[in-house]
């Protein structure tokens, strides 16, 4: 979906659409969960039952999205694009910008998995508060993604916008053991929501500029997959951090990987995001 969007538009208005499509994504992935919960209290069961859904839509999409036929044979055109991928990501700024989207769903898959334990543990935290929590973070992050990320890049830079996202992240998660009252743990999630909804939207820009049009859907499609790669690693790299400093531990850990993914992109070159990959 985030390459159909990247081939349908260019330039700012490109980062516009990014930008509310990282905003639709982080409300439906949380709100997907919360109505999962819902249908499985009644029987945990059920709430597999809410993936029927992906059917209807895929009718949709067949139905709907329609592509122009190719004009090039298929062997030659996938041959050719096969090597100017190739090219394109075994560049050290794509590999970077990879790392970064990774490491960017490990700090925000921490809060998802940890802080709902954490507040269960330090404030009696239910599902029902956990929900408004998660929810609140989700928030920050779709109105930041819809309407000021893209703004915020063209002040300050794709890169600097980006280290600066990450650095709130760090800030937040940081502070989140040093709270115990509901109003500051909500402001704390609104604004690591925030710093997340710079952060996402800007790094699918910051990929979909470093690749030509018929290459873009791939591009983005393994940016997805090294955010997917993050959620797969986040219990791995920070759950032994509870054997040494219990869940604020991970916190701390999750505040580090932030620092390290934004001091990444702070001193990244500043040319490196017009650059075109396929003239280097």
């Amino acid at each position: 979906s985030l390459g159909l969007l990247g081939n349908m538009y260019e330039g700012e208005a490109r980062s516009q659409a990014l930008g509310y499509a990282t905003s639709t994504l982080t409300l439906t992935g949380i709100a997907f969960p919360l109505l999962g919960g819902w249908v499985g209290a009644t029987h945990w069961q059920y709430a597999f039952y809410l993936y029927g859904l992906g059917l209807p839509l895929a009718f949709l999409v067949a139905l709907i999205l329609k592509e122009k036929p190719p004009k090039l044979r298929v062997k030659e055109r996938a041959t050719d694009s096969n090597q100017k991928l190739g090219k394109i990501i075994g560049q050290p700024h794509a590999l970077q910008l990879l790392l970064t989207l990774c490491l960017a769903s490990v700090a925000m898959y921490a809060v998802v998995i940890y802080a709902p334990l954490y507040l269960k543990a330090t404030i009696g935290a239910g599902a029902s508060l956990n929900g408004i929590v998660l929810a609140s973070r989700a928030v920050g992050a779709a109105a930041v993604s819809a309407f000021a990320a893209k703004g915020l890049a063209k002040r300050l830079g794709l890169n600097r916008a980006t280290a600066t996202g990450f650095a709130l992240m760090a800030l937040t998660l940081a502070t989140i053991p040093l709270l115990s009252q509901l109003l500051w743990i909500l402001i704390t999630a609104v604004l690591f929501g925030v710093g997340f909804g710079i952060v996402l939207p800007n790094l699918y820009s910051a990929l979909a500029d470093l690749a030509p049009s018929q290459l873009r859907s791939s591009v983005l499609a393994i940016g997805t997959g090294a955010g997917f790669l993050g959620q797969f690693l986040s219990p791995i790299l920070l759950g032994p951090a509870i054997n040494y400093g219990g869940l604020p531990g991970v916190f701390y850990g999750a505040a580090s990987v932030s620092m390290v993914a934004g001091l990444l992109l702070f001193f990244g070159s500043k040319d490196k995001f017009n650059r075109d990959p396929l003239e280097v």
